[in-house]
């Protein structure tokens, strides 16, 4: 029998860890969707479900923009600001992109 800690150190070790995060990626999308299935959404739930993609990128976006000051700030209140008068997201994007490169680029 071979030792498994030979055989993670050898050139399968890459593919044994790779195959194992796409399993465990598999199963936890899985259990979500079991659970939920099982689950009476209820109008309180609801209205928590459909607030969770917005709160999940504020949480990604919002420790990138304090590390990077009031440029990404500024960049941020543009996208935002162009989001809520359009109501597209791709204007939002280009929006905030385009304001965070010129600011960049004047120097600040």
């Amino acid at each position: 029998m071979t030792d498994p800690a030979a055989l993670a150190a050898g050139p399968w070790g890459p593919v044994l860890a790779i195959a194992g995060m796409a399993l465990m990626t598999f199963l936890c999308r899985i259990a979500g969707a079991v659970v939920m299935s099982r689950v009476a959404i209820t109008p309180r739930m609801e209205r928590g479900l459909r607030a969770l993609p917005g709160s999940i990128i504020l949480a990604t976006i919002l420790p990138m923009t304090v590390d990077s000051g009031p440029p990404a700030f500024v960049a941020i209140a543009a996208g935002v600001v162009t989001m809520a008068l359009t109501r597209a997201e791709l204007a939002g994007l280009a929006a905030g992109l385009g304001t965070l490169s010129l600011v960049r680029a004047l120097g600040f």
